[in-house]
């Protein structure tokens, strides 16, 4: 049979674990367990003497494999950082997203998803995901249920609450690197940036020039927003744009994407990519 996923799919054995595929090109097919030999019908043991015989060879069978599959979203833009930070209402600032909004911390219980564009005609898919809290990689808080969602994202941008206390930004940043190191090392490779939110209510001056400095002396992009008023946003999109584009790889050929087809030997199921 023929199983339509979406792009970002992960197939794996249900009973091991193994990993099997994952459908990360548009149109990629991969088949996963191959279908038994047909027997031969009764035509075959047909004769001179017995045109119609009633009798027929039984097909090989083969062993029935159970498989799991998991969605891993793939995003350009991931949104991370603490609850009540002001993710949801920022993509739903710059795109068509309609997240739920509201002024309480997990609001967000699902990851949203919206395209933002820039340059007039480029674009980027720019992914919310529940906020992260300290301890996230150890199962605390709603985030670590979706953490493997920004394992395929391109570019993280790291936001900021700038309307509380926090004692300093810099700490509440480095809580979320950290979790996202305890979660897989390799984000921490990524491209990243920082940026201030809710600017139209800043609870402190000193708290947002520690952290500007910081980031100046390292080297990381970063912005003072407000994802209420619209305050830096068109600053900061373009930059994001141009962080995707440096982190794209070169277009996979015909001939890369047929050698990804084939999924370890034993199995198949044909699933194709909608």
């Amino acid at each position: 049979c023929i199983i339509k996923v979406p792009m970002g799919t992960i197939v794996r054995d249900a009973e091991t674990g193994e990993l099997l595929a994952e459908i990360l090109e548009n149109g990629q097919q991969v088949v996963i367990q191959k279908g038994g030999r047909g027997g031969k019908g009764n035509a075959r043991f047909s004769t001179a003497t017995d045109r119609a015989p009633r009798y027929a060879e039984e097909g090989q069978l083969i062993e029935p494999i159970r498989i799991r599959l998991e969605l891993k979203l793939i995003a350009d833009v991931a949104l991370v950082g603490f609850p009540n930070a002001g993710k949801s209402t920022l993509i739903s600032r710059i795109s068509s997203a309609r997240p739920k909004v509201d002024e309480y911390e997990f609001t967000t219980l699902h990851p949203n998803l919206g395209v933002v564009t820039y340059d007039d005609f480029k674009s980027f898919l720019v992914a919310d995901i529940p906020g992260l809290i300290e301890g996230a990689a150890e199962g605390r808080g709603l985030g670590v249920k979706f953490l493997r969602h920004i394992e395929r994202t391109r570019v993280l941008l790291h936001l900021l609450d700038g309307s509380t206390p926090h004692g300093s930004l810099i700490n509440e940043f480095e809580t979320i690197r950290k979790e996202v190191k305890k979660f897989n090392p390799d984000m921490l490779n990524r491209h990243y940036a920082v940026a201030v939110n809710k600017m139209d209510s800043l609870f402190s001056e000193n708290e947002l020039d520690e952290i500007k400095q910081f980031c100046q002396e390292k080297q990381i992009p970063f912005f003072q927003i407000s994802a209420v008023t619209g305050e830096g946003l068109d600053k900061m999109i373009p930059k994001l744009g141009h962080l995707v584009e440096a982190s794209r790889p070169a277009p996979t050929t015909t001939e890369e994407l047929h050698q990804k087809t084939e999924a370890p030997d034993r199995k198949t199921l044909f699933l194709n990519e909608v």
